[in-house]
């Protein structure tokens, strides 16, 4: 690979003008997320530049006016004259499609941006682009309205000869992203975080420019992909104490993984090729797997001593063998073949057999030299298959029950009589009065009513199959009819709406965290499709007289409508509900349950990374990680005294 990478080193595919007709095509989207794109093709190009050893330092602006700035100290994209297209070679990669140096294997060996619509795409997509170089004792500028270039490529300065890089500025077009064009700093930073962990000698650093005193944060993980692990599973206790660490270079394909096991349940591997992210895996992910269950398999048969804990017709399942195993895969492949536009699931054959073979090798001889971490990982393993062993029979006790007593709904639903999921919603009530109010104020059509009693179970404490048989959380399971944990299947689900209602104190809360805590381990889809809400009931009733009482949801309103009464605001009689219980239906109706009126929250989990940490910390066994989160949030909590 050269460093000497000048305008022969573009290749031309051409054509720009279908970006701004069909922006959809190339970023995904016109909304947040697309907006969000411009900025990640744009880094993606820093970052090539920095896994060809030529970049160690990225700096993210977000500056006032939605303006996005985003810089690197690399070679600096190429200015001289391209010898068969006859313009500058800036001006070729930011108004030509399929141009760049990444169609060119001596400019780099792998690369994010391989359809080469990158940055040319941003700037077809930007009300004006404003393009910097410093290479070759100079410093280069172009500048662009919507694609289109304003200016020639200027010299407007000079620099010595070992200062080198670029730096693009835009403003994306209000036009094009019409629902908003304003930068959301936490998702571009959780994107950020990503690709430092990913490139452990890159420094990242991240500007907010917009605020009075400006912030910044610099993103370095020397630890790289251990550290991402690490992260990932704060809180928990984790086997070995430091991962298991594997690179290897095979076939000019560069396999990085990084994987440990918590005291959780769940797998949680995350794969990336070259810096994208793999949501849907691939081969990649398929020959990790198989390499993980082949080596524990192996180790295990040759195991008199623990193979004495399981049944001889019973075998070791992958899913066993990975209860609780956490794992970053990184690859860095020169000719990665993406399944689909978004690039989310890698499909080269040759990539599966390379970590099949590499995985294999490296963990035989880890456990081989660590026999107390193996001995550990194959008796979570054992123990998760007498648990899923248990769950088969549990599952099967209730398919004879539900056979045996009819449709096998709880006896305390009061279900709903249409039968589209689409129209029907199911309010997960606190407390048998509750439950009375709701059911009597509630439109029997499409709202079901679920009343919970007694103490909530902590599934995040417990074995699974201990959470099928718990008699709190086995109505809301038949409730939604939909199964749970692995064998959830959102198709069955009975109601689209899942709404929790609980008293707005304390214990409300706990309820609302133990449900959420439940939704979350077991049937994440219901979260990740937008169907669980919480209900918002009002805290205060304000009533003058016999007039129409007005419901307040907060104390500004509460404030607001005896502010409302003027001179006579002494005379009203202001309630404070503590409890829904306090309701009667029609109330109940009218505030909390009337789709016309009622205020609602949808739960999302737009960092499901945090989302999970924070459920780990704050729910799981571990005490010192909760003290400590105790500690630096309690500032922000609200008392109700």
């Amino acid at each position: 690979m050269s460093a000497d990478y000048g305008a022969s080193n573009i290749q031309v595919l051409k054509g720009l003008e279908a970006v701004r007709k069909r922006p959809g095509m190339y970023i995904g989207s016109t909304g947040p997320r697309g907006l969000h794109h411009l900025v990640y093709e744009t880094v993606d190009n820093s970052i090539d530049e920095a896994m060809a050893g030529f970049c160690d330092t990225v700096v993210v602006a977000l500056e006032r006016d939605d303006i996005c700035r985003v810089e690197d100290n690399g070679r600096g994209i190429p200015v001289d004259i391209h010898p068969t297209e006859k313009i500058s070679a800036l001006e070729l990669v930011l108004t030509r499609l399929h141009a760049g140096g990444k169609f060119d294997k001596g400019s780099y060996k792998v690369s994010g941006g391989l359809h080469g619509v990158g940055v040319s795409c941003v700037n077809a997509l930007s009300d004006w682009m404003e393009a910097t170089v410093k290479r070759d004792g100079h410093i280069y500028q172009q500048k662009y309205e919507r694609g289109v270039p304003k200016t020639k490529v200027e010299v407007i300065g000079d620099v010595g000869p070992d200062v080198h890089g670029t730096t693009i500025r835009w403003k994306a077009d209000k036009t094009i992203f019409t629902e908003t064009t304003t930068y959301d700093y936490d998702v571009l930073r959780d994107r950020l975080r990503e690709l430092a962990f990913l490139n452990s000698g890159v420094v990242i650093i991240f500007r907010d420019e917009r605020l009075e005193t400006p912030k910044e944060e610099v993103l370095k993980f020397e630890g790289g992909i251990n550290e991402f692990v690490k992260e990932i599973d704060e809180g928990k206790a984790v086997v070995p104490a430091e991962p298991i660490y594997i690179k290897e270079e095979r076939d000019d394909v560069i396999t990085e993984i990084s994987m440990h096991y918590n005291s959780g349940y769940s797998e949680n591997v995350r794969t990336f090729v070259n810096d994208i992210n793999t949501r849907d895996g691939g081969t990649h992910l398929e020959g990790f797997r198989s390499a993980v269950r082949f080596v524990l398999n192996k180790f295990f048969e040759g195991n008199d001593k623990l193979k004495k804990n399981l049944d001889k017709d019973e075998k070791l399942t992958y899913e066993d063998l990975s209860s609780g195993l956490t794992a970053v895969i990184s690859m860095k492949v020169p000719e990665p073949e993406f399944e689909g536009q978004t690039k989310e699931k890698l499909g080269n054959t040759e990539v599966r057999t390379i970590v099949d073979q590499i995985v294999k090798e490296k963990l035989t001889i880890y456990f081989e030299q660590n026999p107390q971490v193996l001995e550990s990982i194959l008796k979570k393993a054992i123990d998760e298959a007498k648990a899923r062993i248990a769950a088969r029979k549990a599952k099967d006790n209730m398919r004879k029950k539900t056979m045996s007593d009819g449709f096998g709904l709880p006896e305390k639903l009061s279900d709903c009589s249409m039968k589209n999921p689409e129209l029907c919603e199911v309010y997960i009530v606190e407390g048998d009065s509750a439950g009375g109010s709701a059911k009597k104020g509630r439109d029997p059509k499409t709202q079901a009513i679920l009343p919970l009693w007694g103490k909530m179970l902590n599934v995040e404490k417990v074995r699974p199959e201990k959470v099928m048989n718990n008699d709190k959380l086995e109505p809301v399971i038949a409730s939604l009819g939909a199964g749970f944990g692995k064998d959830f299947n959102i198709d069955k689900l009975r109601y689209h709406k899942i709404i929790i209602m609980a008293d707005a104190d304390v214990d409300g809360s706990h309820i609302r965290t133990l449900l959420l805590t439940f939704f979350f381990r077991y049937m994440p889809k219901l979260i990740e499709n937008g169907y669980v809400y919480l209900a918002m009931p009002p805290l205060f009733k304000v009533q003058l007289g016999k007039k129409d009482p007005v419901y307040c949801y907060s104390d500004a309103e509460r404030d607001a409508a005896l502010e409302a009464l003027g001179d006579q605001r002494d005379k009203a009689d202001v309630q404070r509900y503590k409890g829904l219980g306090e309701m009667d239906g029609k109330q109940l109706w009218e505030t909390t349950m009337d789709p016309a009126h009622r205020k609602m929250r949808v739960v999302t989990i737009p960092d499901a990374m945090a989302a999970d940490k924070i459920f780990s910390v704050c729910m799981g066994e571990e005490v010192e990680p909760r003290r400590r989160f105790i500690e630096e949030n309690s500032s922000y909590a609200n008392l109700d005294i």
